[in-house]
């Protein structure tokens, strides 16, 4: 089991295009102020607050990065030792807030990681299987054309229907 500290909804809340603009934004005050600082052969330390404001809110949101893909992970080795689990049992297993793990299944489904359904009575998992990348990009290729993407409606189709190329 992968080690790390959770917080209450920290996969949903935890990162932030926002905050990477405000990074930026801070970057820019510091590094602008010392050439401007430069050009005046004067040093205004405060230019040093900035980029230490912007880089402190950058290093936090690559973290959240990181944390999110250990969430991932984590929800689906619950899956995988056991397909039928709901989510709250995966809640009480691991500690994440029943809201993260259905933000972490819908990311896992749309990556296409994650495949089954949920009973509409019971909602328990129906038969969840966790496909590992490498088999998900090569079922990629094989149901659309490598070329323009059009799906492929026939198994034993050789060529494209809708631009002819070669499969």
């Amino acid at each position: 089991m992968i080690e790390m500290k959770y917080k209450k909804d920290q996969y949903i809340n935890g990162f932030s295009i926002c905050a990477l603009i405000f990074a930026g934004i801070f970057f820019y005050w510091g590094i602008n102020g010392f050439i401007d600082g430069f050009w005046r052969f004067r040093v205004d330390w405060i230019n040093f607050l900035w980029i230490g404001i912007g880089f402190a809110i950058l290093v936090s949101q690559i973290a959240a990065i990181a944390n999110r893909s250990k969430l991932k992970n984590v929800v689906s080795h619950e899956f995988e030792h056991n397909p039928n689990i709901s989510v709250e049992e995966i809640s009480n297993n691991t500690g994440i807030s029943v809201r993260d793990i259905r933000a972490i299944i819908l990311d896992l489904k749309s990556s296409g990681r994650l495949r089954g359904q949920f009973s509409t009575q019971t909602g328990d998992a129906k038969s969840m299987r966790i496909e590992k990348e490498e088999e998900h990009v090569i079922q990629e290729h094989s149901k659309f054309c490598p070329n323009c993407g059009t799906p492929i409606s026939k198994d034993e189709a050789v060529y494209c229907a809708y631009c002819g190329s070669k499969f």
